[in-house]
């Protein structure tokens, strides 16, 4: 299975596992991925959520074939479910993140609670050289964890960062040695899990809660631009040449 679903006690893994792919995701995966943390949500025997990656990533991002084959068309698509799920999650999220988070690998942490980044990972927010802008409400999170200066570097440029660029900028939690990167992060959701969940639920609550409007409301507007964006020349040059393993040009877009 693409997406690895196991339960440690109280703690929900819920892994991706396309090593061969570095963890790209699917409109089947984020399919998976939202069923998977609506289940967590309802059952109370859990209280906390794990993500990770399988085989040496976090995640690529999105799964640039699927993607082109299968471009989401509005707001029921998958991968606009799953961004809706998990901003909307009212139990905890850790992640342990190790080699690529590209994309929506990078976006996604700025709704988890605590992550742990091995010294290997690397960062990438390529929205903008996709010929696209940013997702999961990344344009609005970020600059207020990161600064605006910062933020502009990341999501303006798009280039690669690494793990202390991260931890710098408000993206993880801590950064660990690549091989421990899991099972720090297992022992955090472990403690989570082991304090009072309507305490750990509020507390999670009250943070976000004078900023979730407005997450709810850049998600839906970053949308529409993202997929209008979708027919625009650039995007389907940045596109192809993905896939055709060339260098863009967008002398003409």
């Amino acid at each position: 299975m693409d997406v690895l679903l196991d339960r440690d006690g109280a703690v929900q893994r819920i892994g991706f596992n396309r090593p061969q792919r570095r963890n790209a995701i699917t409109a089947e995966m984020y399919t998976a991925l939202a069923d998977a943390i609506e289940a967590a949500e309802r059952d109370d025997a859990v209280r906390v959520m794990l993500l990770h990656g399988v085989g040496g990533s976090f995640t690529a991002g999105n799964d640039i074939e699927d993607f082109v084959r299968r471009p989401p068309s509005d707001e029921s698509t998958p991968v606009f479910r799953f961004l809706r799920v998990m901003s909307a999650a009212a139990k905890p999220f850790v992640a342990a993140v190790n080699g690529s988070a590209v994309g929506i690998g990078t976006t996604l942490l700025l709704h988890c609670d605590l992550v742990y980044a091995g010294e290997d990972a690397k960062f990438q927010l390529p929205f903008v050289s996709l010929g696209v802008v940013p997702e999961f409400a990344s344009s609005y999170l970020l600059p207020r964890v990161a600064g605006h200066a910062r933020a502009a570097e990341m999501l303006l440029l798009g280039q690669s960062f690494d793990a202390r660029r991260a931890l710098e900028g408000g993206i993880v939690t801590a950064v660990a040695p690549a091989a421990d990167t899991l099972r720090i992060a297992t022992e955090a959701a472990q403690r989570l899990a082991s304090l009072p969940a309507k305490s750990v639920r509020l507390t999670k609550q009250l943070m976000k809660a004078a900023h979730a409007g407005a997450v709810q409301e850049q998600l839906a507007v970053e949308g529409r631009h993202f997929r209008a964006m979708l027919s625009e020349p650039a995007a389907r040059e940045a596109l192809n040449a993905f896939l055709e393993k060339r260098k863009p040009d967008f002398s003409k877009t």
